[in-house]
């Protein structure tokens, strides 16, 4: 009797611990696959080259900001090379020569081989076709006739800096551009809008 009631505690026992170890894995599954989901913040002011001319050194900066929520999501991985494909998105708020907001998404490729990252983990990003929508045209996007228009290509470079040992934690710049593509979209003649901007990134 005494040892029935024994196996029959130990039973139950090897249950609960097998229910409390599923209970507490479910939520660290859940977890482990949304870490490819990162969202953030940065903020930056508007100069007046493409992206080129800002690597040139030749920007000039007027006084109209863009502060902007970010969130992106791996959606492949190399299996060879440090190089992955990411959606990114982001929400923003454009102010100083108007004020309006912005909405764009754009696929881009991240590299992160680079020699120094046992020091500072370092990645570089870059999405060359995308798409912006700004909830009314931006006067610094209006061509010589005054058009503009609200939907236009939605470019970024961006560099990412993180600890070697917590990687959840990023600090970014990114220049923010948005373009016809060389008067595919339109012919109105202007550049579109450029941003130079920091931020602060972490991994859900």
């Amino acid at each position: 009797m005494g040892t029935s009631t024994s196996s029959n505690c130990a039973n139950r026992s090897r249950i609960a611990r097998g229910l409390l170890a599923a209970a507490l894995a479910f939520p660290l599954g859940v977890m482990a696959q949304e870490s490819d989901w990162s969202m953030g913040v940065y903020a930056g002011k508007y100069y007046d080259t493409e992206p080129a001319g800002f690597t040139q050194g030749r920007a000039n900066f007027l006084e109209h900001y863009l502060v902007a929520l970010t969130a992106k999501k791996t959606v492949w991985r190399s299996s060879s090379l440090p190089l992955t494909l990411e959606l990114d998105g982001m929400v923003g708020l454009q102010n100083g020569v108007a004020t309006l907001g912005e909405v764009a998404v754009a696929p881009a490729l991240r590299w992160s081989g680079f020699p120094w990252n046992d020091t500072v983990h370092t990645s570089f990003s870059a999405a060359p076709l995308g798409i912006s929508y700004t909830t009314s045209v931006s006067p610094l996007e209006r061509g010589q006739d005054g058009k503009g228009s609200r939907v236009l290509n939605w470019l970024f470079l961006e560099v990412a800096l993180s600890k070697p040992g917590n990687r959840s934690t990023e600090l970014f710049a990114r220049l923010h551009h948005r373009c016809s593509v060389y008067d595919l979209l339109n012919n109105y003649g202007a550049n579109g809008e450029d941003f130079f901007a920091v931020g602060l990134r972490r991994r859900l």
